[in-house]
């Protein structure tokens, strides 16, 4: 039994010093480098085509918006080299009878004067859409933008009732729902 009592002590002793004792903790901290991605074919935006009925002045009016990329306008691309086809927006407003009031192919040279070195060698033209026609004016809403971000400039392009053309910066973003306006919110 001293045999036993013993070996029952030693194993207890034992049991007790590996329950006290600090387990080491290392200081290795294990990370998985970083693959990077070797940058996909260019990315180009999906066509686009916009028609509206409008009145201008008594004259009704029809404006189609066509936006296409063009593989012959200087790529652009982001900070991980991802590269991005700039596009063409073609602008044509006709008569009722068919003839054309208006006519011009914008690319973002056009909006060069609105736009910072960034977004010169960074930035896509990204959209040309109708407004609203008022006080003898068409109003359109154009953007060139660093592509897939929501940074842009906002750019108004104005076209009154003899075809003439003005562009300006937007710096009244729009904010508000129609039904806050007639309600004069």
């Amino acid at each position: 039994m001293k045999k036993t009592t013993i070996t029952l002590c030693i194993a207890i002793a034992a049991i007790g010093m590996t329950a006290c004792s600090e387990k080491k903790k290392s200081d290795n901290i294990i990370t998985h480098k970083e693959v990077k991605k070797e940058p996909a074919a260019p990315i180009k935006m999906q066509e686009y085509n916009q028609t509206t009925e409008i009145t201008l002045g008594g004259s009704e009016l029809t404006c189609f918006v066509h936006r296409a990329p063009d593989d012959s306008l200087a790529m652009v691309k982001d900070e991980t080299g991802q590269a991005y086809l700039d596009n063409v927006i073609d602008l044509k407003i006709t008569r009722a009878g068919g003839s054309v009031f208006f006519q011009k192919r914008f690319t973002k040279t056009a909006f060069d004067s609105f736009l910072d070195d960034d977004y010169r060698n960074t930035g896509i033209l990204e959209g040309l859409v109708f407004d609203k026609a008022e006080g003898g004016v068409l109003r359109f809403a154009a953007s060139v933008s660093h592509p897939n971000t929501d940074e842009y400039i906002p750019i108004l392009i104005k076209i009154d009732r003899n075809g003439n053309m003005k562009m300006e910066r937007d710096v009244n973003l729009d904010t508000t729902s129609e039904e806050e306006e007639e309600d004069g919110v």
